[in-house]
Parts: C-alpha cells; sequence; structure tokens
C-alpha cells in the first residue's frame, strides 16, 4: 500500500478503524487490518473524515475587502453596489491571484471541493475566464465546481442571459440565478421557469440564490420546486439562503416543505452571512434569518451550509474553515442536540458533496483517499475546537500538516501543558 492510516476514528464513531490507500483511491478499511505501507500515520483515535465541502461561496469576489472601498453600513444592499463599483477595475490577473490564495488557505483547511458562484453580468466575462483557469490549476488538489450567477438579475439586467449562455459554453458547470433581485414578483417567477428550461436543455444542475430577504411574500423557492418537478430535475436543483422563509408563515411552510421533498431540492444556507445581513431592517424582536434547518431536515431535505464570503464587500472576516461555518450554524439554528450537532457536521461535509454530486467522495473501498485527520475524537468535538488540521490527504497524497493544538501554562501548582480537548466521563 502506499499510506496506512492506523487506529482512526470515524465520523459515526467507530473506532479502531485503519484505511488502506492504493493508487490515489481508498484499498481497504476495516480494524486491525495486515497490511504494509510505504508510509504509515498512526491517528492515535482522531477524526479521521471526508474533506470539507463548501456548497455556497464567491470566489471571485473573494480578498477583495476594501476595494474600492470598505462597506460602512455591512449591509447586503450596499455591498452589491460596492461589486457594482469594483466590477469594471478587475483585471484577470488581480482575480487570479485571489482566487488562488484562498484555495491554498482551503486546501490548509481540508476544504477540498467548493461550489463558487461567479457573476455573469460584466460583458467581459473577465470573472469566468480567471476563475476557469483557476479551477484548472488547482484541480489536482481541489474540485472547483463554478455556478454562472446573473447578480444583476437575469431579465433586470439586458445582457445576463447571453453571458450566461456564453459561461456554460465556456465550461461553467451550473446554472444560477436570483430572482428576488428582479424589479418584480413576476419577472422573478420568468427568470426561476428561463433558467429551469435552460438547465434542462443542457443536462445542468441549478442552484440560486432564492429569496435572500426577510420579505415572507418572497416565495421563488416555491416555483423552483415547481419546475424542478416540471423538468425532471430532481436531485439536480439547490435553493441557497432561503431566509425568507425564517420569516414566512408556518402554515405555508406545512406546505412548501413536503413540496421541496417531493421535487428533490436541496436547501443550502449560509450561517455567517445570513446571521450577518438579515434581519437589518427590525429593531427588537430581531431576526435571525437564517432558513428552517432543523425543519428541513425533520421534512427529509438535504440542508449544507456554506460559507459564502471571505474578506469581500459582503463581510471583512472569514478563513476559509468550514467547522466555524457549522460553529455558527448550530448556534443560530439552535441545533445544539447531539444528532443535532452531528447534523451540522454533515452540512459542511456529507450532506454538500451529494448535492455537488462528487464522484468518489466518502470512506469506502473504491472512493478517492481524500481525508482530513481532525485534532479531535469526535464529529461534535471537532466543531468545539474548530479542531486543528493535523494532516489533510488528497488522492492519497498529505498536501497539508498542522501542529496539534495546546498550549503551555506557567502557573505554579497546575500542568504545564493545557490540551483543550475533554473525554466525558462514562
Amino acid at each position: 500500500m502506499d499510506v496506512l492510516i492506523r487506529n482512526a476514528t470515524l465520523p459515526d464513531g467507530t473506532r479502531g478503524i485503519d484505511i488502506a490507500v492504493e493508487h490515489g483511491r481508498i484499498a481497504a478499511i476495516g480494524p486491525g487490518l495486515r497490511v504494509s505501507a510505504q508510509e504509515c500515520i498512526d491517528a492515535g483515535g482522531d477524526l479521521v473524515t471526508p474533506p470539507f465541502v463548501d456548497a455556497h461561496f464567491h470566489m471571485d469576489a473573494t480578498l477583495s475587502h476594501g476595494l474600492p472601498r470598505v462597506n460602512r453600513s455591512g449591509t447586503l444592499l450596499e455591498g452589491i453596489a460596492l461589486w457594482g463599483e469594483l466590477k469594471p477595475t478587475l483585471t484577470q490577473e488581480a482575480l487570479v491571484e485571489r482566487a488562488l490564495r484562498y484555495c491554498d488557505w482551503a486546501i490548509a483547511r481540508g476544504l477540498l471541493a467548493i461550489r463558487t458562484h461567479v457573476d455573469v453580468c460584466d460583458d467581459r466575462l473577465l470573472a469566468v475566464e480567471a476563475l476557469l483557469q483557476v479551477k484548472k490549476q488547482v484541480a489536482p488538489w481541489l474540485d472547483l465546481q463554478l455556478v454562472a450567477f446573473p447578480q444583476d438579475g437575469l431579465l433586470r439586467s439586458p445582457t445576463a442571459f447571453a453571458n450566461l449562455r456564453r459561461g456554460v459554453g465556456m465550461g461553467v458547470d451550473v446554472v444560477g440565478g436570483i430572482p428576488h433581485f428582479e424589479r418584480t414578483m413576476a419577472d422573478g417567477a420568468e427568470s426561476v421557469r428561463l433558467l429551469c428550461e435552460f438547465a434542462a436543455e443542457r443536462g445542468l444542475r441549478v442552484d440560486m440564490h432564492c429569496d435572500e430577504t426577510d420579505d415572507p411574500m418572497s416565495r421563488h423557492i416555491e416555483t423552483l420546486a415547481y419546475h424542478a418537478q416540471r423538468l425532471g430535475l430532481h436531485g439536480k436543483v439547490a435553493g441557497s439562503h432561503l431566509t425568507s422563509m425564517h420569516s414566512m408563515d408556518n402554515y405555508y411552510v406545512s406546505k412548501l416543505l413536503p413540496l421541496m421533498r417531493e421535487a428533490g431540492v436541496a436547501a443550502i444556507a449560509n450561517p455567517l452571512i445570513n446571521i450577518t445581513l438579515q434581519g437589518r431592517h427590525d429593531s427588537y424582536p430581531k431576526r435571525r434569518g437564517m432558513t428552517r434547518v432543523p425543519e428541513l431536515l425533520a421534512a427529509g431535505v438535504d440542508v449544507a451550509f456554506g460559507h459564502d464570503c471571505v474578506m469581500d464587500p459582503w463581510y471583512s472576516l472569514g478563513s476559509a474553515d468550514m467547522l466555524e461555518v457549522a460553529h455558527m450554524g448550530l448556534h443560530v439554528a439552535q441545533m445544539t442536540g447531539q444528532e443535532a450537532i452531528h447534523a451540522c457536521f454533515l452540512a459542511v461535509t456529507e450532506t454538500p458533496a451529494r448535492i455537488l454530486g462528487l464522484d468518489g467522495y466518502g470512506l469506502q473501498p473504491g472512493c478517492h483517499a481524500d481525508m482530513v485527520i481532525l485534532d479531535a475524537g469526535s464529529t461534535i468535538e471537532a466543531i468545539r475546537l474548530r479542531a486543528a488540521r493535523r494532516y489533510v490527504i488528497r488522492r492519497g497524497r498529505i498536501v497539508s500538516r498542522s501542529p496539534a493544538a495546546h498550549a503551555t501554562l506557567d502557573v505554579p501548582g497546575r500542568p504545564g501543558t493545557v490540551d483543550f480537548r475533554h473525554t466525558p466521563a462514562a
């Protein structure tokens, strides 16, 4: 074997597992494997998981914070206006450099698959060209999936649909949209129809910014579910954000959730950004804004979490850490039960991998040998500590290493080394 990982803990809690890797894939997995390998890693009981997956990001804008100025209000609309000011000054070289720098951060964090929306309302399609270049360049280390995103509205921007078609022709993977940003509710619904029909004709997945608003009457997710069902797009459609669902009438939601489940429409929440940008017109009580994650899960809808933004016109923080995203998600959704916390870990690993349609993802024989060894003994501890990524492995090759997290105290009468991990009493 090329690599053998000994004494691993799996995300489901199974302990004492060995994982053998050969030719970039998992060859065997189980307790006490009797094999030899060129390189042996002792996990020491630490958690070994498939890599983190970000289901929703904007890599064309990442690391542009402060250009051309800072978002003083911190609002969604000022961020959109800022992006409009920045677009004419963008260069392909700068876009590529920032995106590659972010990919370095992602790899070091064990984030090895990202779905990124790329604005197609700039007639030059500079961002599309840049991210297609980045996608090719990082392919050995990271899976990058591009969404053609008409930021200014498919119908509101005169050349958006033509540009979206051009972007898909250049190699963009997924069809995006933003129906709530159209001029009218009717235009928003029409944009959903047009985009879903285009995706169905091309055999593409759909991922729309949908109802990213506090308005409970913004109900484009219902239209998206309808067209997904009508066009046979089951399992290929996601609605991102869905923050209006936070404010919707409970009776209406009781109808909506089964429709989404029936149509196979997934939901992608963005906890860091939804809790930051929504509820801005409220005094008190102030709405949290994030969509109804526990209710969606209970209804059988796939729910993933996305980072959405890192140091861009909308958000000045972030570091490509999907455990930070899961940490915020469980707090905002009040998912503090043990199974619920584990579900939040799945929302940044297995569930987004399924939504993106990633081939060979997982910890089974035959899967790609893409893994992260975390300085934690469980998924819950990993989120609690935002655990260090001891090893990041891509196709059987170690691509990043980090030391375990500990501190040395100089306190009389106390142990010198502090380990932040904790094993509860039996």
